[in-house]
């Protein structure tokens, strides 16, 4: 098996097939952050999960979130983009339309595109690859492994403002953490939200005031799928703190980028 080729179907079957690759003698298993689905067949390349780390840092290419915006608001990647679906077509093939993304590029078909979707049986950054190919598009390829590795590798999500008045309304199970300092949050935050100031969050796992947070309930230690979303002050305190919680092996987080304030009168439970 090629290194960069792993074909499961679940996010955390990747970690027990990194473990149980076989190597030859001396030759160390490649990080898990350079696997590929590796599917033969497909006209379009993959990336790798550090390769579209480094395309979100230098901004190489445009991020595209080929899922419905329902999906996009509620959780996707930092810096990823969402256009309309394309009109006619059923929920069971959904396809972003690409006449939106055209405009979005400013009909520059050189562009290059990053696609996603929800993971290795998604067909969804599939479908929208042939679209933009055959529309004439030089620039195309996938992050095929999508955000269910994306989470399980560490990942963080955005939330949108849509997505959280739903997830707030439907979840009663989602844990929001304010990441503002004490002071703020007592004088008022969101409903039920439990704080864990930005100040008092250490580099590391299990330290500062995350690890007392494991210790003292404010963190949901019997289920790390609980969904949890960070707010705060505003975008890094909240991102800083998110990305804190998924070293502690939550790997359902997201981090709203507005401010607490911002959320007054638009948001409850």
């Amino acid at each position: 098996m090629h290194h960069r080729s792993m074909g499961v179907a679940v996010a955390a079957a990747w970690v027990v097939v990194a473990g149980l690759a076989a190597y030859p003698a001396g030759q160390a298993p490649a990080p898990i952050k350079d696997a590929v689905l590796g599917e033969v067949g497909e006209a379009t390349a993959e990336i790798s999960t550090v390769e579209i780390e480094q395309v979100l840092k230098t901004r190489s290419a445009l991020v595209l979130d080929a899922r419905p915006f329902e999906e996009f608001a509620v959780s996707h990647i930092p810096g990823a983009v969402n256009v309309a679906a394309k009109p006619g077509v059923p929920m069971s093939m959904y396809v972003s339309d690409v006449a939106e993304i055209g405009r979005l590029v400013k009909s520059d078909k050189t562009t290059s595109l990053v696609l996603y979707c929800n993971g290795p049986n998604c067909g969804k950054s599939k479908r929208l690859a042939s679209e933009l190919r055959a529309a004439g598009f030089t620039n195309v390829r996938r992050y095929q492994l999508g955000i269910p590795v994306w989470r399980a590798l560490g990942g963080i999500c955005e939330i949108e403002l849509d997505g959280l008045t739903r997830v707030l309304a439907a979840d009663q199970t989602a844990v929001v953490i304010d990441s503002r300092d004490a002071a703020e949050f007592t004088a008022g935050s969101l409903h039920g939200a439990r704080n864990i100031p930005r100040s008092l969050v250490l580099d590391g796992k299990d330290v500062g005031e995350v690890k007392r947070a494991k210790d003292d309930g404010r963190l949901p230690m019997n289920d790390h799928n609980t969904r949890i979303v960070v707010i705060g002050r505003d975008a890094a305190a909240a991102e800083y703190v998110a990305k804190a919680l998924t070293r502690e092996a939550f790997h359902n987080v997201s981090y709203y980028s507005g401010s607490v304030d911002s959320l007054r009168g638009q948001v409850g439970r």
